[in-house]
């Protein structure tokens, strides 16, 4: 029978690491530290310049783009409480997310 012999290198990590725990692992056995000062910051900077956003949208956008992201309501429960079709929910509610991201790109943009 054969000898089948495999480098060391490309053997697989003696510890799996759990999907949701990879941005945190830095491929040597060690976990990595995203809690920065700089992360820190730049994740208040965004916060910041979400709340903005979504306080400037007009009251139906915001309305629909709050109930949804934050309320977590289906857009037939959204449709309800807006009494308007569902079209014009899902309408809305990509309208809003399109304006938050404009501003979250410039924002990302102007720190570079």
């Amino acid at each position: 029978m054969p000898v089948i012999l495999v480098s060391r290198s490309r053997r697989p990590p003696n510890s799996d690491v759990e999907l949701e725990d990879a941005q945190y692992y830095d491929g040597g056995g060690a976990l990595r530290d995203l809690d920065t000062p700089e992360s820190r910051f730049f994740s208040e900077e965004l916060k910041v310049v979400i709340e903005r956003a979504i306080a400037e949208l007009p009251a139906d956008l915001r309305t629909a783009v709050t109930l949804r992201e934050f309320d977590s309501m289906s857009y037939e429960g959204i449709a309800e409480v807006m009494d308007c079709p569902v079209g014009t929910v899902r309408s809305r509610i990509f309208r809003a997310r399109e304006a938050i991201d404009k501003q979250v790109k410039e924002q990302l943009d102007g720190a570079v």
